[in-house]
């Protein structure tokens, strides 16, 4: 979970640019948290205190308007009566990752991962994301090899993550839908050394960069066991009380902190 909100923040002052080297400062003044940040502590909160997701979505919604919503999600927050818009944005994706922790079997942690996703994105494309994502999560937490994760991806969800890093920078795009965001961000994760080489791996793709970050992020943590203290502390520092409270509370009941 920290690592999703610590790629998120990295990300955030690279999004829609081009592809670029992993030779980038983690942390600026200006790098900040999104809603990537938002929506997975609103997830998480789903966990601890016994909410349902349009509740817990859309009271972390209101609470940050000016996160950087899209479009749909932004109406979906404010309407009187919030229905799914069969979206298969990668919005389901990027907030999934307390999920992948706080469940011992990958069928429970599926089943979850469907509901967090279908409030909004009720697509069957926003559906796989969101289940391909927590899962991996788990798989990688759980002891499994890169290979196996790879696997997982491809066999499971049908993702095509054969494409190297390089091959993915030369036709860098912004692309906000799962289909595009998950198997790139799970690539970046797998050609990774260590966490933070995961983070900058993602980054470097460009386009939608901090949501790319999210995702490597969150994979690279269950798989490393934990954020590295200097970017911890980082991310720590730019999350506001009730957001900071949100992390520690469900790290230490669920972990995904460190």
């Amino acid at each position: 979970m920290l690592g999703a909100i610590a790629g998120d923040i990295i990300g955030s002052i690279h999004e829609g640019y081009a592809a670029q080297d992993k030779t980038f400062a983690l942390f600026t003044p200006a790098s900040r948290f999104t809603d990537d940040s938002v929506m997975t502590i609103a997830v998480a909160s789903v966990r601890r205190q016994g909410e349902d997701y349009v509740t817990a979505l859309r009271r972390w919604g209101r609470r940050y308007p000016d996160a950087g919503y899209g479009g749909r999600f932004k109406q979906w927050l404010v309407v009187r009566e919030p229905k799914p818009y069969n979206s298969f944005g990668n919005g389901s994706a990027m907030r999934v990752s307390p999920v992948g922790w706080a469940f011992d079997a990958l069928d429970y942690v599926l089943a979850e991962a469907r509901r967090s996703a279908e409030v909004t994105h009720d697509h069957p494309e926003g559906i796989k994301g969101a289940q391909a994502v927590a899962g991996a999560v788990w798989l990688a937490r759980h002891g499994g090899d890169k290979k196996q994760i790879r696997q997982f991806f491809t066999e499971r969800f049908g993702y095509d993550c054969s494409a190297s890093l390089v091959q993915l920078r030369e036709h860098s795009h912004f692309d906000v839908t799962c289909q595009g965001t998950v198997p790139a961000a799970a690539v970046a994760f797998l050609e990774a050394e260590d966490f933070e080489d995961a983070i900058r791996n993602a980054v470097s793709l460009g386009g939608d960069a901090d949501t790319l970050a999210c995702i490597s992020g969150a994979l690279a943590q269950a798989y490393y066991g934990s954020v590295p203290d200097a970017i911890r502390h980082e991310v720590l520092a730019r999350l506001d009380q009730p957001l900071r409270h949100e992390v520690e509370a469900f790290t230490q009941r669920y972990g995904g902190g460190n």
